[in-house]
């Protein structure tokens, strides 16, 4: 092979790759879950942010009526995201029945998730704390009916949260039966106002009469707050009335900044089961 040819075949073989084509990407567009819209609550004088997952059902119309639950922390930088992805995953998986997801997203946490309190400490945790009745008013005279009239509903609630939310829980369980079917508490601070809640256990039963009522209750490893969730749990058996569910999860190899991930999905199979004909 001459000299000038061996050259050039050199040249070509040491000469970088071109480079490949460009990928076309398209434009950025907004990634929806759902919906949200506020409502200017007169109970409470101030506007409230509402964010809202539709869990698709098995062959479903898109406008199917759905069970409703609702959950304070419920903005997208509190724990709506992944209460509503929890859902989804279950309702796809088979082990919950599809649900709508109704988020209220916070202005003043610890006033609305909060009872009144003799104990000075309590109060130094927020400027203003104690409104949980004027939150559970805002949910059931104004909240509630405008997700109602807004969209397809069944007529089944209920409520979770966790810490100070699963205190309103277990507060809106004891306090106003028949306003949500089944209540998930999660770690709640039932140390608030020195125990009141478990203080006057008999008197809140006894002022709920034969309403009926599930309530899930799940707690970390953390000490106090394990000790005092289980001491609710096992006096609510104890009272046997045959209307209330109690579903007891100790979870004691979670933290509290962990638990509320499986505690929920926990809730969501125990409480939430598809029927078996559904899945046939």
């Amino acid at each position: 092979m001459p000299m000038v040819f061996r050259a050039l075949l050199l040249v070509l073989l040491l000469a970088p790759a071109a480079p490949a084509p460009a990928a076309t990407i398209g434009d950025a567009a907004p990634l929806a879950i759902g919906e949200t819209f506020t409502i200017e609550s007169q109970v409470l004088g101030e506007t409230r942010r509402i964010n809202v997952y539709r869990a698709p059902g098995y062959g479903a119309a898109p406008d199917a009526a759905l069970p409703v639950l609702y959950m304070p922390d419920g903005g997208i930088g509190e724990d709506f995201l992944h209460v509503a992805g929890l859902v989804q995953v279950s309702v796809m998986n088979g082990t919950m029945r599809p649900f709508m997801v109704v988020g209220i997203e916070n202005t003043e946490r610890r006033r609305d998730l909060t009872g009144p309190t003799d104990n000075a400490e309590d109060r130094k945790i927020a400027p203003r704390v104690g409104g949980s009745a004027a939150f559970r008013a805002f949910l059931r005279d104004e909240l509630m009916p405008a997700i109602d009239a807004r969209y397809a509903t069944s007529g089944q609630t209920a409520i979770v949260g966790e810490s100070l939310a699963g205190l309103f829980v277990v507060e809106t369980f004891l306090l106003a039966p028949g306003l949500f079917d089944q209540h998930i508490a999660i770690d709640p601070s039932l140390w608030w106002n020195d125990g009141a809640l478990l203080e006057g256990l008999d008197a809140h039963l006894g002022g709920r009469g034969d309403e009926p009522g599930v309530l899930f209750l799940a707690h970390s490893g953390q000490v106090e707050l394990a000790a005092a969730t289980a001491r609710l749990a096992w006096a609510l058996r104890a009272a046997a009335k045959p209307e209330l569910r109690v579903e007891y999860a100790p979870m004691p190899g979670e933290r509290h900044q962990t638990i509320y991930h499986p505690a929920a999905l926990g809730a969501f199979r125990a409480l939430f089961e598809v029927p078996g004909d559904e899945m046939d």
